[in-house]
């Protein structure tokens, strides 16, 4: 019985981390405004120079458009917790990465 009660609470505390939110914030250190989509919570758009704190939850997808067309800038995961976002730069790294064009 003991051992049943360690397993559920043991489990129970996995399921309650996973799904507390993952604190971290985005940056725009550009002089543009960046849209981004986060599906199912917000398409927030980041004023030039500013911050934006947010919480989401691990696997969360965030999304930057490009050409009209939309790509995945980052998966959140447990190593975001406190970090600040330089999304510009995330986006350049992004595009690298996916060979878009700087046009």
């Amino acid at each position: 019985m003991k051992t049943l009660f360690l397993l559920l609470s043991l489990s129970l505390a996995f399921a309650v981390s996973k799904f507390d939110g993952v604190p971290f914030t985005l940056k725009n250190t550009s002089l543009v405004s960046i849209p981004l989509e986060i599906p199912g919570v917000m398409n927030p758009n980041l004023n030039p120079l500013s911050t934006s704190g947010v919480t989401l939850n691990i696997g969360q997808k965030v999304f930057f458009k490009y050409k009209k067309k939309r790509f995945l800038l980052l998966e959140v995961n447990s190593d975001l917790k406190g970090q600040t976002l330089d999304v510009p730069m995330l986006i350049r790294e992004r595009k690298k990465i996916l060979k878009l064009s700087e046009e």
